[in-house]
């Protein structure tokens, strides 16, 4: 049962004031990129790398992620003209090239013009995203925890965490 309840608590507790706006914002913009890159390469599994290693918030991260899947199929034709600009640079070419040649380098899809396009994007509006969230996490999440609160499956939610970490140790 404690399986099926996890990502209810999961995303219950990413609004219970547990996680800083900083962490809540850090895992929306985090979840930005993943959701702009395609999921089809070793690129996308590096970025899930790093989401799980780095002390983000994986609820709004799994948020961002959802929501800029969806606006990844209209963006494509941007990540596409900015993909090939950049894999088109003739002082890039050598770089490329070189990166091409390393073991799990073409793994990357790099040289797809979308993947490369899309990756880019991310880390360029990276920071925007995170200055643009952070002021609406630190308004809305106590808001709306305290709404929460007010829910009983909510409360039971929050329980069965204690309950089954408790149960964990014993």
């Amino acid at each position: 049962m404690s399986y099926w309840l996890r990502p209810l608590r999961f995303l219950a507790g990413a609004f219970s004031g547990a996680s800083s706006p900083r962490q809540l914002a850090l895992g929306f913009s985090m979840g930005m990129i993943i959701g702009l890159v395609p999921k089809d390469n070793l690129t996308s599994v590096l970025l899930l790398f790093l989401l799980a290693s780095l002390k983000i918030n994986l609820s709004s991260a799994s948020l961002g992620t959802l929501l800029f899947s969806w606006l990844a199929l209209l963006l494509d034709p941007l990540s596409h003209l900015i993909g090939r600009s950049l894999l088109l640079a003739v002082p890039l070419q050598g770089l490329w090239r070189w990166f091409y040649e390393l073991p799990l380098a073409p793994w990357t899809n790099f040289n797809n013009t979308i993947v490369m396009g899309s990756l880019l994007l991310g880390l360029l509006l990276f920071y925007p995203v995170y200055r643009l969230t952070r002021p609406l996490f630190e308004r809305y999440t106590p808001v709306l925890s305290e709404k929460l609160c007010k829910y009983r499956i909510v409360q039971i939610l929050w329980g069965t965490e204690v309950g089954v970490v408790a149960g964990d140790v014993a």
